[in-house]
């Protein structure tokens, strides 16, 4: 089991700056690929930016590509996700997964998953 906890959600203005933090806790945390995900009101969750095991390899949805920054600490097991330039179509729930393969894109693909963090940006 893999437990993960996210934070650093918020209300913020059109143009702002975010960064969310996910603790993973459990196994071995750099077994895992991570990933970001969102989910916003009456909408299917959408896959945001992914991770490689080891960091070396990230991935991004095409609506955050220039914008938001995935990176991972194997030592302190935690991912981030620095969200820059941020646009009101960004709100929403935001989950950390991991996933046992090195990195995916499907929610399908993701094991283990935390609760969410809010984003809410403003106009």
């Amino acid at each position: 089991q893999v437990q993960l906890v996210e934070s650093g959600g918020g209300l913020v203005q059109a143009g702002g700056s975010l960064r969310l933090s996910c603790a993973a806790s459990g196994r071995t945390f750099s077994n895992y690929g991570m990933g970001w995900f969102r989910q916003a009101p009456g909408k299917e969750r959408e896959f945001v930016a992914g991770i490689s095991r080891g960091g070396t390899s990230t991935y991004y949805a095409d609506c955050v590509k220039g914008r938001f920054t995935i990176s991972r600490d194997n030592a302190a097991n935690t991912v981030s996700l620095q969200m820059n330039s941020l646009t009101p179509e960004d709100t929403a729930v935001y989950y950390c997964a991991a996933t046992t393969h090195n990195y995916r894109t499907g929610t399908y693909e993701y094991d283990y998953w935390g609760q969410g963090t809010q984003v809410t940006v403003s106009s």
